[in-house]
């Protein structure tokens, strides 16, 4: 096995001067830390895992990206959409049993990371990412609204409802009467300040002060005890141990599809957040290790017992907000996530869980991108249309067939666009030298009689094969005089077998009509598959032509007064 792809990252990170300074990115830590420790406990709580977990996530993804991940800004921590993603995934395969529940999620975590690892090790790379950006928007916008509506209990002081995002807006209409007032105020007046926090002083940790807050309030006023407000128990102290998830073959067929799909979402938004805040201006991104990276923070997070890591877009933010610009910023803040968990830990009993809801309802709304919908109308009311389709899917139906629908929606805007057939008829125009355009756009341009080149812009493949065929047969059945017929096909580097059918089929009709079909500079890979399938031996080598004007030389007609 190669263990290059392993070990060259973390021998670049201590390979050479360190050119940034280190008081910047200690307190950009500082900062992120106030922020994804009360993200850790309350995605954790949505995955349906113990509060801790969140947190052991961040023991395993922080230092684990630090050391193969390659963008410096880059949050490799569990998000929202991953983490309701895992509830939906998880809770009807493990039933009410909570220890296969942690057994199941553990599972699916290995799995995703697993999968992470094999496309970056094999070096899949984008290929991964086809979501496309309007439906991957679509998608998150309605997980978005899913979880600020499933957090809504939390901050009501109700029970939680079942079912799509309307079946849980009925539930709570229908129990607006048993609302616990205390806890819609605590909630209410979290959220509110966790805004107003964001907007007179986006610095400062909002999300840990208000938790301080909220657990002082909860102890000083028995907000438990005299007014039912829910608060979060207890979890014992100290760093999480190893522990290898048991591995069942019938559970693993029924998490892996599963697992592709969060794999799919959890990059698609890593990509975004690196895409988004690149650390350097025009820095490429490394997809292969990026998910060579997430997948061994993955590993790592279901070893620990923790929840799937992706790329937080938020996080990021506030990271890069905060100063930081190298990957310390989040060692620190993996440090001090560690200093909370062996010491921190007793303090955080008492906290109302309608603040944990309030700080989700906010990570969550700055997904809700509505800008975005609305840049998407004005530049392509398809790519709009798609989008609202994904954002419709997961709150009218449900989160996995809303997902399903979002790739399968992307599938078909690739194959839409793929399948279309784009033709252009060449013409010359001659001033001082002669150019070779398409005839529709220019009116100059004037084809060589006798002779047809026809110059496809677009890949040749199985799905467009015979509207090729048929574009192409049309096009010199409407002409007069055509005695041959050009084919250029820049865009491929190879051709599948039903093109290469396709081809042969249409030179043996050309033949039949007594045409004659030429290929004009074929890529190498092209040409020798045209060979081995007899289309060149049908359509004589002499017929393949390096460049249009050897072409028009042996193909073209001679023009009077032309001279050429």
């Amino acid at each position: 096995m190669n263990i290059k792809p392993f070990l060259q990252p973390v021998l670049e990170k201590f390979a050479g001067p360190r050119a940034e300074p280190l008081g910047p990115n200690i307190l950009a830590g500082l900062t992120l830390w106030g922020v994804l420790v009360p993200e850790g406990l309350a995605y954790a709580g949505m995955a349906g895992m113990p509060l801790q977990a969140g947190l052991y996530t961040l023991m395993a993804s922080l230092p684990l990206y630090f050391l193969f991940g390659k963008s410096p800004v880059l949050v490799c921590a569990a998000t929202s959409a991953e983490s309701i993603l895992m509830a939906a995934i998880i809770a009807p395969l493990a039933g009410a049993d909570p220890a296969r529940y942690a057994v199941l999620a553990s599972l699916l975590v290995l799995s995703t990371g697993v999968i992470f690892l094999a496309a970056g090790l094999f070096r899949i790379g984008r290929v991964t990412s086809f979501l496309s950006k309007p439906v991957m928007t679509g998608l998150i916008f309605g997980l978005a609204i899913y979880i600020a509506v499933s957090q809504l209990p939390k901050i009501l002081g109700l029970a939680r409802g079942h079912g799509n995002t309307l079946a849980q807006l009925w539930h709570l209409a229908s129990s607006l009467g048993h609302i616990n007032p205390v806890t819609l105020g605590v909630g209410g007046l979290a959220l509110a300040l966790i805004f107003i926090f964001e907007r007179i002083a986006p610095r400062l940790p909002a999300s840990l002060i208000i938790m301080a807050l909220g657990i002082s309030g909860s102890r000083v006023f028995d907000l438990a005890g005299r007014h039912g407000v829910a608060t979060v128990h207890s979890f014992p102290p100290g760093l999480p141990g190893l522990a290898l998830p048991r591995l069942g073959l019938t559970d693993l067929e029924a998490l892996a599809p599963a697992a592709v799909g969060l794999a799919l979402v959890a990059f698609s938004q890593a990509l975004g957040a690196i895409e988004s805040h690149p650390g350097k201006p025009g820095q490429p991104v490394d997809a292969d290790r990026e998910l060579t990276a997430l997948g061994l923070a993955n590993i790592g997070s279901s070893l620990f017992g923790g929840l799937l890591a992706g790329g937080s877009m938020s996080s990021t933010a506030v990271n890069v907000a905060a100063g930081a610009r190298s990957q310390v910023s989040t060692l620190v803040t993996a440090l001090m996530v560690a200093l909370t968990l062996c010491f921190f830990a007793p303090i955080l009993h008492g906290l109302p869980e309608a603040i944990l809801g309030a700080v989700v309802i906010h990570a969550v709304f700055r997904l809700m991108k509505v800008s975005e919908m609305k840049r998407f109308y004005a530049l392509n009311v398809n790519d709009f249309a798609l989008s609202m389709i994904a954002l419709c899917g997961v709150v009218l139906l449900d989160i996995l067939p809303g997902l399903v629908i979002a790739v399968f929606a992307s599938l078909l805007r690739l194959v839409i666009y793929a399948s279309n057939v784009n033709i252009a008829v060449l013409g010359e125009v001659r001033n001082d030298f002669t150019i070779w355009v398409d005839t529709n756009l220019n009116g100059n341009a004037r084809e060589i009689p006798g002779l047809r080149i026809l110059r496809l812009e677009r890949p040749l493949y199985f799905a467009n094969a015979a509207k090729v065929h048929a574009k192409i047969t049309e096009s010199w059945q409407n002409a007069r005089d055509i005695k041959a017929v050009a084919l250029m096909l820049p865009a491929n580097m190879r051709l599948c077998v039903t093109s290469v059918d396709m081809l042969r089929a249409l030179a043996a009709q050309l033949r039949r009509s007594s045409l004659t079909l030429a290929f004009i500079d074929p890529a190498p890979d092209v040409l020798a598959i045209l060979r081995k399938a007899g289309v060149i031996a049908l359509i004589g080598e002499e017929h393949v032509y390096r460049g249009i004007e050897e072409a028009v030389a042996a193909l073209g007609r001679k023009i009077p007064g032309d001279d050429r």
